[in-house]
């Protein structure tokens, strides 16, 4: 399948892996790569560049394909020594970045000069606008459902993603709700150029995480995450648990006066906890509704093969076959 995503990033098929904190190492990335999609290493997680650049140099070492980095942009009083860490990606030889959180137009004549192609994530059409603008290659559209930070519009993908097709002249992925070939093809339906899958590359076998958490999302349901930190405009979609519910109650007893410093304990150094040892009910991590369409752990290679196969499947036969006075049946349904 040829899409703008595909051409742009010299990949097989319209697949990204989002940048997952303490999920995005290279076991991931590689996997993902070499299955034809593209990885995404998370920069962050690495607590220096010198890290990160040994984590991209292991990286090389697993897949010969593209990869990418990702850099989340955050508001910080001591903030990561960004040049350093766009510097471990260019000396890597790393040609795509995902950037998040925060604009990255400061960084872009860095990222610019050094040859990098950049998809920013987007929660709004205004913010895409803005991401072409200031030169952005390709934008990641991320609806309500997604987990992490759906942004404060509320405006699932259904909506979303025509109204993205309507404004913009640079290629985009659909993000949040993403799982298996009805996705993809509803996705390159509504204008999208591929799609970037986050929570749903937790659950695979090569995901580096403890394996509590992928059996918690194949327990989970749809009707399982919560949205924290509504009061605070700094909204976050993550897996309920007891930790959640106690930041709820928090959130509950403080109304509109909450402060960050609240609820340090439930957000706080969660994610080696939880994707290290396993705690499930240490605090707030992100998961998106797409969790109800999650009911096994295959090989990264299983899911994008099944994804593609199911995909192709759609479109050639059940939709051609409605043009084509056919009664199509819904393709059969492998495990997701």
């Amino acid at each position: 399948m040829k899409t703008a995503i595909t051409e742009l990033f010299g990949i097989q098929h319209p697949i990204i892996q989002g940048g997952m904190h303490y999920v995005g190492f290279a076991e991931l990335a590689a996997a993902v790569s070499n299955a034809g999609g593209l990885g995404i290493i998370t920069g962050l997680t690495q607590k220096t560049p010198e890290l990160l650049a040994k984590e991209i140099a292991r990286c090389r070492d697993m897949t010969d394909k593209p990869f990418g980095v990702n850099l989340t942009f955050l508001p910080s009083f001591t903030a990561p020594p960004y040049p350093e860490y766009i510097a471990a990606i260019r000396e890597g030889g790393v040609k795509i970045v995902e950037t998040a959180g925060r604009s990255p137009e400061q960084y872009m004549p860095a990222l610019k000069a050094a040859g990098i192609k950049v998809i920013h994530k987007c929660t709004s059409v205004r913010h895409s606008l803005k991401a072409e603008k200031i030169g952005c290659d390709a934008v990641s559209v991320d609806g309500f459902e997604c987990g992490g930070h759906p942004g404060e519009d509320d405006i699932p993908n259904m909506i979303l993603l025509p109204r993205a097709a309507d404004e913009l002249k640079i290629p985009f992925v659909a993000s949040g709700g993403m799982a298996d070939g009805r996705s993809l093809a509803a996705s390159l339906a509504m204008g999208a150029d591929g799609i970037n899958m986050g929570t749903r590359f937790v659950a695979t076998k090569e995901a580096p995480v403890h394996d509590n958490v992928k059996r918690a999302l194949v327990e989970a349901t749809e009707l399982d995450t919560r949205l924290v930190m509504r009061a605070l405009r700094n909204t976050e979609r993550v897996l309920k648990n007891k930790g959640v519910d106690q930041l709820l109650e928090i959130e509950r007893e403080k109304g509109a006066s909450i402060k960050i410093q609240d609820i340090h304990e439930q957000v706080a150094g969660v994610y080696p906890k939880v994707m290290v040892d396993g705690e499930m009910d240490a605090g707030a991590w992100s998961c998106g509704m797409v969790v109800g369409l999650i009911h096994d752990i295959p090989t990264v290679q299983e899911l994008i093969d099944r994804v593609m196969t199911e995909a192709e499947q759609i479109i050639r036969t059940r939709l051609t076959g409605f043009l084509d006075g056919v009664v199509a049946e819904a393709p059969a349904r492998a495990v997701a």
